[in-house]
């Protein structure tokens, strides 16, 4: 089963739920999972079941890092907020170039992460 990611910063937490509710019916065939506080929300917005990993500040970002080091994820939805410095930032590179180095399907804003949903949906 295709199984993928869900992240967004607070300042984009709205979108994602937003591009989650456009995109729900396709994301049910899905194992998904996601930082705390959005994979709570996500949940409370929509009937989805998302695995909930710690909060990025706490390890989340590392956590689901290490799904895509062991080849167990499909891809990933991180809506980042460019314009704000992260307490976590060495955390969200370590997740980006593993990501690189593993070949895994990346999306950072709204208009990739509508190819990734698609891409994943012709496979």
């Amino acid at each position: 089963m295709t199984r993928i990611a869900l992240i967004a910063h607070d300042e984009k937490k709205s979108e994602l739920i937003e591009f989650v509710r456009s995109h729900e019916e396709q994301l049910r065939e899905y194992e998904l999972i996601g930082t705390g506080t959005t994979g709570k929300r996500l949940m409370e917005a929509t009937d989805l079941e998302v695995e909930r990993k710690e909060s990025g500040p706490l390890g989340g970002d590392l956590m689901i890092g290490s799904e895509v080091a062991e080849g167990v994820l499909d891809g990933i939805v991180f809506l980042r907020d460019p314009l704000r410095a992260q307490p976590h930032e060495p955390d969200i590179s370590a997740l980006l170039r593993i990501c690189d180095v593993h070949d895994t399907a990346l999306a950072t804003n709204l208009a990739s992460a509508e190819f990734l949903i698609e891409g994943l949906a012709d496979r």
